[in-house]
């Protein structure tokens, strides 16, 4: 290995980082920030203690999962699952709190409902045509409403 690369080893992570870190504007995903910091640490680590491109790779490897594990921790939603709050590919959540109108009435605790362009199997009490309805719940396909 040459020997300027020897001497350097220090400033080549950290300059590893700030091209990583630079690449999070370039792409961002908030993911090759944590790089960034694990290699410019190892950088700082390098140049203190002059370690070898071997144990300097170790040591960034351990700082990369450490630091990706830890960003993944702040990132995180600490009171909601993930998608939790969007209801996203889940449409019958999107639904509860919304009011619709019977179009026929409901028999044995069970009839349908329009929404939009679709229509919903609905379970609740046995209501007539015409009756305003609001989704409390959803269990599986089916709504589950109340009177509004």
């Amino acid at each position: 290995m040459p020997d300027w690369l020897l001497t350097h080893n220090g400033w080549l992570w950290a300059i590893l980082g700030l091209v990583l870190i630079g690449g999070e504007i370039l792409a961002p995903g908030v993911f090759l920030i944590w790089l960034g910091l694990a290699a410019l640490v190892t950088g700082a680590v390098v140049g203190i203690f002059g370690l070898g491109w071997q144990a300097a790779s170790i040591v960034f490897a351990i700082l990369a999962i450490a630091s990706v594990a830890a960003g993944r921790l702040l990132t995180r939603r600490r009171d909601e699952e993930p998608d939790a709050a969007t209801g996203l590919n889940d449409r019958g959540r999107q639904l509860i709190g919304k009011v619709f109108r019977l179009e026929a009435t409901m028999t044995g605790g069970e009839g349908r409902v329009r929404v939009g362009d679709s229509s919903w199997r609905i379970i609740g009490p046995e209501l007539l045509a015409g009756t305003e309805v609001k989704v409390v719940r959803v269990e599986g396909s089916t709504l589950v409403i109340e009177k509004a």
